[in-house]
């Protein structure tokens, strides 16, 4: 994987962090993108901007190279600028791992359009995005791997989260049909769908809310950002080459087998 390289959107933190980190170890130079945004608080770009030069540096420690990109890929300008700032740093793109996304949890009645769009926009409209811009640069190549982070409620959905489940549903359709695409360009495209992984989104469970869940779970505890992780790095691998357009659940077995 030393000749390989690897976009990550979101990767400046939570599970998009622990993507990276897993490819670095397997040699893969790394884009670590941050969101950044004219339009945010001047502080939270500052923010992000450290935690990710905080990843590149952990990086850069595993012995691969790792280049720092701001961006919100939400916008499609944005989204186009970051993938062509990757070739022109780092002189090409091999993988990209649509992570990016957001919750705003909302009974349907209570959800506004803002929210609406905004959850579309960076869950689904993104990878949409970010995958146009880069399958222009894999069709030269004639390889390509592109893998979407869903979540198992885009698989089965959730009370309170139809605007999510909606976006991160989307990725499944959107995804097979890339894979179908461009299959015979030598481009794969697979989705991996988490179930309750400890993050940022479940960090606002308390003790009670945790220890239910975890009773619904064969393997009887939340999952971490690396269970993920190992997935994904199987998937962009050469031991995936005749895998594609498939949904892989990282769930511990959630509601049984």
């Amino acid at each position: 994987m030393s000749s390989r390289v690897a976009l990550i959107t979101g990767s400046s933190r939570g599970i998009g962090k622990a993507i990276a980190l897993a490819l670095a170890a397997d040699g893969c130079q790394i884009a670590v993108n941050y969101y950044e945004s004219g339009q945010a608080d001047a502080e939270v770009n500052a923010s992000n901007l450290r935690d990710a030069e905080a990843v590149a540096g952990e990086i850069e420690a595993l012995g691969s190279k790792a280049v720092v990109l701001g961006a919100d890929v939400s916008s499609s300008q944005s989204a186009q600028e970051l993938v062509d700032q990757t070739v022109k740093v780092l002189g090409q793109i091999d993988i990209l791992v649509n992570n990016a996304g957001i919750n705003r949890d909302n009974l349907l009645l209570r959800i506004s359009d803002e929210e609406w769009d905004q959850v579309l926009k960076t869950n689904l409209n993104a990878a949409f995005y970010c995958s146009r811009a880069a399958v222009k640069h894999m069709v030269r190549k004639r390889y390509g791997r592109i893998v979407s982070i869903s979540s198992v409620v885009g698989v089965g959905g959730n009370a309170g989260q139809a605007h999510y489940a909606a976006s991160k549903s989307g990725l499944l359709g959107f995804t097979y049909s890339l894979a179908k695409e461009y299959g015979r360009r030598g481009i794969t495209a697979n989705v991996v769908a988490p179930g309750y992984i400890q993050s940022d989104m479940t960090a606002r469970l308390n003790a009670e809310q945790t220890a239910r869940i975890a009773d619904n779970i064969v393997l009887g505890r939340l999952g971490t950002p690396e269970d993920v992780a190992g997935v994904v790095a199987f998937l962009v691998s050469s031991r995936a080459d005749y895998l594609t357009g498939q949904l892989l659940r990282v769930d511990g077995g959630l509601g049984g087998l």
